[in-house]
């Protein structure tokens, strides 16, 4: 991932018709003490550690957090990625992300340099490199750098590249507000597979923005609720079911796998009445009694409102709450095989 630093200095307006003289760096390490030098007035350090295959190991150093611009990944699209939580010192659902990680991949006809257990090490060894307690675990394949022609056939290797960001985020209590997109949503094939192609999100996303709400709900062709920009979506019917859209057309969300796991606690104490997977009509989910946005950092986001219309009573929904609880406690204190302890030095 190419990182660049916010610039005291902008460049100098230039004119219509006024030439402006293009700085030629006359060594590596002049480029090398320029970037340096506008990154040590960002305090904190957001990016404390990354790791290149490229490069063969772990940068500390901000201003060489970098990728080659012939990377296919940059002038192309063709990458996938995921992302872990970095929550108490542990690692949270990393080789759930891990194994839809390595199936995207196969979907985007990449191959990994390294098999799963390499992997799997090298974001454990890399998590503990930047002392980061809290927050995110970014990772990317590549086809690699090699030109800049369509095919990958010129790419001598795949590349992975991975990130840790020191991000700080709270268990969501307030309600946010959002719009139908009219965005054109992704085929099935490509938003099913968590690839690097996100003109259609951030377009959604902006659109909601722009509107005034916090995002955007894709409905697809057939008239049904499919998904968030980049998140998945739950709705509690009145009659108390949990209901997540099907995912044959949209992204499996692990946090949203996971919560469909969980939920039955709440049916073994008969707060909700049951909890599944179903296509779901606009005028369905409207209707809802509550309605949430579900994805890692959330972890459940309550929605109350849609196209300016409440949800249910138009307030945070209990229910909703109650689920959100669960996934958050599952992050902080759940079992063994789902929280990976870090190991700093």
């Amino acid at each position: 991932m190419a990182t660049t630093a916010p610039s005291s200095d902008q460049n100098p307006e230039v004119e219509n018709g006024e030439e402006f003289e293009v700085h030629v760096f006359s060594s590596e390490a002049e480029l090398l003490e320029k970037l340096q030098d506008k990154w040590r007035s960002v305090k904190p350090q957001p990016y404390p550690a990354m790791y290149s295959s490229v490069f063969g190991g772990i940068i500390l150093d901000p201003a060489l957090m970098v990728i080659p611009m012939d990377d296919h990944m940059v002038h192309r699209g063709h990458g996938v990625f995921d992302t872990a939580i970095i929550l108490g010192g542990h690692l949270y659902e990393l080789d759930v992300h891990l194994t839809r990680f390595l199936k995207s991949a196969s979907k985007a006809k990449i191959v990994s340099p390294f098999p799963k257990s390499t992997l799997r090490s090298i974001l454990i060894q890399l998590a503990a490199a930047s002392q980061c307690r809290k927050g995110t675990l970014r990772y990317w394949l590549s086809a690699g750098p090699g030109d800049f022609l369509l095919s990958p056939a010129g790419c001598p290797k795949s590349a992975f590249y991975a990130i840790v960001i020191d991000e700080d985020f709270e268990q969501c209590k307030e309600g946010v507000k959002v719009i139908t997109s009219t965005i054109p949503m992704k085929t099935p094939l490509f938003a099913t597979m968590k690839n690097v192609n996100y003109m259609p999100n951030v377009l959604s996303k902006m659109e909601a923005e722009e509107q005034g709400a916090f995002a955007s709900i894709w409905v697809d062709e057939e008239g049904y609720i499919a998904e968030g920009p980049n998140v998945n979506v739950g709705f509690i019917t009145h009659d108390k079911e949990l209901i997540l859209p099907e995912f044959d057309k949209i992204l499996r969300g692990c946090t949203a796998a996971r919560l469909l796991e969980l939920a039955p606690k709440l049916v073994e104490q008969h707060r909700l009445k049951s909890v599944r997977t179903d296509n779901l009509t606009i005028e369905e989910a409207k209707n809802a009694a509550e309605m949430m946005y579900i994805g890692s950092t959330l972890p459940v986001l309550p929605i109350i409102a849609w196209d300016e219309k409440p949800i249910g009573d138009g307030k945070v929904g209990e229910l909703t709450m109650a689920l959100s609880d669960l996934v958050w406690e599952d992050m902080v204190a759940g079992p063994k095989t789902r929280r990976i302890p870090v190991p700093y030095v």
